[in-house]
């Protein structure tokens, strides 16, 4: 006890107890200052020590400092820096913005030198995410009014006509370890339990919690082929099954691929490049003074970050008001057939593979347009996008020695006239 709370115990009140005959006898105790109090009960019972003492109604300081950890940890969790504070990197703030307002455009990836603030850029994107329907208590993040992103089991109570208790929660963005295991990833199925007692138990993994959120692989081009496999499937399919031992279990898995990565560390498989709907380039920035306004921002969030994103706060806002309106909008921008043909004819002219790139490219521009606040696509729009839609897209000629993204911009000009 004393070295448990710095000073030897001390009984500050203590009354006499009455004759040994007596049934009861209640003490106060208090172990120092402020320590432990509570009431201590002196019952004389047969065939016992004189007096069985039972300790009734005790706070113990064990229970404050186990609250006052809990809620440091949650103070001195690792903070996120602002989205709004980023500086330059327009390119990868755009596509990384028009996702979060389409996820139906596909994920974003992100290429680039080291240490120019991929991995920081996409999970500052935290903060902004907003605000989805999801069934309260479920595992998948089920959405109440679409089937194909409902679990099995909200799926069977919808069919029932039962009442689905929902609640508001944000987009999730869930973080991919290069070094996960599929268990991990896909889940995991208890056959022992499934064996003994006839009933699929199901421990959901990565994949499930990503559903309808943000699935984040940092150092993409190094994943485990198995697992860049895993991903090729749910993103294909928008679903994740797990089979073992001849029990099957399948779960809604539809969510926003984004990766980042060093291209000098390799490059990434075909089939999951396509997989990406958008691609942003990263350089690194050259121009002194910003370099400088850089190294100083960061150095102010390294050392408050509290501060440094109350500095923010106004921006960060303003933001998250500008993204729910435009996903509000989305729906009611239009596109005119014109520029529908002029897209698809620069995406015929490049031989590009099969037409997500078109389909990406026009979702694309209509989320550019509502960011802005319009509710038609123009020109300019398709103009901005178009480079990171079909960048990666392009086959690749050895001998070429122009950028691809260039290329593309010369068609975009060339059609557009």
């Amino acid at each position: 006890m004393a070295s448990l709370f710095g000073r030897s115990p001390s009984i500050l009140t203590c009354p006499r107890l009455s004759s040994p005959s007596s049934t009861s006898s209640i003490s106060h105790v208090c172990f120092g200052p402020g320590r432990i109090c509570g009431r201590i009960q002196f019952n004389p019972k047969k065939n016992r020590s004189r007096y069985h003492v039972s300790v009734m109604n005790v706070a113990t300081v064990i229970n404050s400092v186990e609250q006052a950890k809990k809620f440091d940890s949650k103070e001195s969790a690792r903070p996120v820096y602002p989205f709004a504070a980023i500086v330059g990197q327009d390119e990868m703030k755009l596509c990384l913005l028009l996702n979060v307002i389409d996820p139906k455009i596909g994920g974003v990836m992100i290429m680039g030198d080291r240490g120019t603030g991929k991995s920081t850029t996409v999970r500052s994107l935290v903060d902004l995410l907003p605000e989805i329907t999801v069934v309260a208590g479920d595992p998948y993040n089920s959405d109440p009014r679409d089937p194909e992103c409902m679990g099995k089991e909200v799926r069977e109570k919808v069919q029932k006509g039962e009442q689905l208790p929902v609640i508001e929660t944000k987009i999730n963005m869930v973080d991919l370890p290069l070094g996960a295991t599929e268990d991990r990833v896909c889940g995991t199925i208890d056959i022992e339990k499934a064996l003994t007692e006839g009933v699929k138990a199901f421990e959901p993994g990565l994949l499930a919690k990503a559903n309808r959120g943000i699935l984040y692989v940092d150092e993409v081009n190094l994943l485990d082929d198995h697992l860049v496999d895993v991903l090729l499937d749910s993103a294909a399919s928008g679903w994740n099954t797990v089979e073992r031992e001849g029990i099957s279990i399948s779960h809604p898995a539809r969510f926003i691929l984004i990766g980042s990565g060093n291209p000098e560390e390799g490059e990434l498989r075909p089939q999951l490049l396509d997989r990406f709907g958008m691609h942003a380039q990263v350089g690194t920035v050259r121009d002194a003074e910003l370099r400088v306004k850089i190294v100083e921002e960061r150095a102010r969030f390294d050392s408050n970050p509290k501060e440094f994103r109350e500095s923010y706060q106004a921006e960060q806002l303003k933001l998250q008001e500008q993204i729910t309106t435009a996903r509000s909008n989305l729906f009611a921008v239009q596109i005119d057939q014109d520029l529908k043909v002029k897209i698809s004819k620069v995406c015929a002219e490049l031989d590009v593979d099969g037409l997500r790139g078109d389909m990406v490219i026009n979702r694309a521009a209509r989320a550019l347009a509502a960011l802005q606040g319009r509710d038609q696509v123009t020109a300019e729009d398709v103009g901005i996008v178009i480079p990171n839609c079909l960048r990666h897209r392009l086959r690749k000629d050895p001998l070429e020695s122009m950028d691809s993204g260039i290329l593309v911009t010369e068609k975009f000009y060339e059609v557009f006239s």
